[in-house]
Parts: C-alpha cells; structure tokens; sequence
C-alpha cells in the first residue's frame, strides 16, 4: 500500500489532574501558539482531554519529516517555559496515517 499520508508531528503531553479546559488553557493553547508560524506549516489539529493535551502539526507535502521534527522540537523548547510545572512536552514517533488505517483493519 502506498503511503499517501501527509506529514504530521505529534506532540502529546500529560497533565494528571487537569480537567480538559485546564489542559486546553495550560498546554494545549501555549503548544499550539509556539507552533504557528512555522515554515511548511499547514494546519496545526488539536485535543485536549482530562489529563492530556495532544496537537497534531501538519506540514505541507514534500516537507522532510526529520526536518520538520527539528523545527518543532526548537520550538518546543520556547514553549516548556510556558508550561506548567511537571508537565513535559514530547514528540509522538515518526509515523503517519496508515497505522490508524491499519488498526482497524485488523
């Protein structure tokens, strides 16, 4: 099967305790802000859920996925002094949509 998906980074946090608004306010908005801008961005996706912040940050077709994670990660960088204490930031794996596809495929 050919991989048609596009580029996307994950970055997903944990925050026990924190009701999805908190996590919304705390995390997910301060993830995202630091995000914007980036060069290739296209869309940036997001959740936020009790205790878990994840955005979903999609660049455009033929950007290198090692590129991509390099910007995101000095991006995120800037954005941990803007998190709450105890709560760390981290890039998913390289991925892409075919896994979901797969999953419930099975």
């Amino acid at each position: 099967v050919p991989d048609i998906t596009n580029v996307q980074v994950q970055i997903n946090t944990g925050a026990p305790g924190y009701s999805p608004l908190e996590t919304e306010q705390r995390i997910t908005f301060p993830v995202e802000t630091a995000m914007a801008g980036l060069p290739g961005l296209q869309q940036t996706r997001s959740l936020s859920r009790s205790g878990l912040s994840q955005v979903t940050v999609i660049f455009k077709d033929g950007t290198d996925i090692f590129f991509a994670r390099q910007l995101i990660n000095e991006r995120l960088q800037v954005a941990k002094e803007q998190l709450p204490d105890g709560v760390e930031a981290v890039m998913g794996p390289v991925s892409t949509g075919l896994g979901e596809i797969f999953l419930w495929t099975v």
